[in-house]
């Protein structure tokens, strides 16, 4: 099955504690179906110092479920992704403006 979202693509988070929140994606888990969304999801985790890096607590963006995220089409809402035919090529639309994403 074609991937509706991808890695680069902004999105928002429709449910859960960060709500509301946009971010692009970092990298994306199809086999989980989960998604790294920088900005969205942060934790603290606590690093051990070593020669090369410093030690102490860092914020890291933890995944989030595919099916709590949307693409933003160019009014800045959120939408559904449909695929379409241009010619030979197979894109991805936004389904609010009908734009290729």
């Amino acid at each position: 099955m074609a991937a509706k979202l991808r890695k680069g693509d902004k999105v928002i988070v429709l449910a859960g504690k960060d709500k509301g929140l946009t971010g692009e994606i970092k990298s994306v888990d199809p086999k989980a179906g989960k998604a790294v969304v920088e900005g969205v999801n942060m934790a603290i985790r606590h690093v051990k110092q070593s020669q090369s890096s410093e030690g102490g607590r860092t914020p890291k963006a933890m995944p989030i479920q595919l099916s709590n995220l949307a693409v933003v089409d160019a009014n800045g809402k959120a939408t559904r992704v449909g695929f379409r035919m241009d010619g030979d090529n197979k894109v991805r639309y936004a389904k609010t403006t009908g734009d290729a994403i």
